[in-house]
């Protein structure tokens, strides 16, 4: 196992490339990013943690992530018709857990969308689960607790 030092580095590359990949469009790269079993979660309510028995504005495995994708690129969505710029920014990058077969990382995020010449901010903590592969790490699970989920959200064109 690395050192911490090396560790954190290492992983707060990975979300950066990651976050970089998503305000370029970079989704099909994006997607290579995950385990085959991985899943992206938005929840509706910040202190939940049993996913997979509430409600989530997002929940997606593999297939979802696809189809998600493939909507953002070829405008099948309500949501792509106007696809603005984003901008992400990652701090606080802090390691919770380290393992040979789990990474488990909590960062801050903001993303800001240009769509129509109005900007919008979504702060949010998320957390990670990576699997350490090769020298780098795929992503197991993603979970984006956005600060405002159960408030109004507009229509996004991007994933968080």
């Amino acid at each position: 196992m690395k050192s911490n030092t090396q560790l954190l580095a290492l992983v707060t590359e990975f979300i950066s490339y990651e976050a970089d990949l998503l305000d370029h469009k970079g989704y099909q790269e994006w997607l290579s990013l995950w385990t085959d079993s991985g899943l992206y979660i938005v929840p509706t309510d910040l202190n939940e943690t049993d996913y997979l028995s509430t409600l989530n504005l997002a929940l997606d495995d593999a297939d979802m992530r696809r189809m998600r994708v493939a909507r953002l690129e070829n405008g099948e969505s309500v949501s792509a018709n106007s696809v603005g710029s984003t901008v992400r920014m990652v701090s606080r990058v802090r390691i919770l857990e380290a393992g040979d077969e789990a990474v488990i990382v909590r960062s801050a995020q903001t993303l800001n969308e240009l769509r129509h010449g109005k900007l919008v901010t979504y702060p949010a903590n998320v957390e990670y689960t990576l699997k350490p592969v090769d020298g780098g790490f795929q992503i197991e699970q993603k979970v984006v607790k956005l600060l405002h989920a159960d408030g109004f959200l507009r229509t996004v064109s991007f994933v968080f």
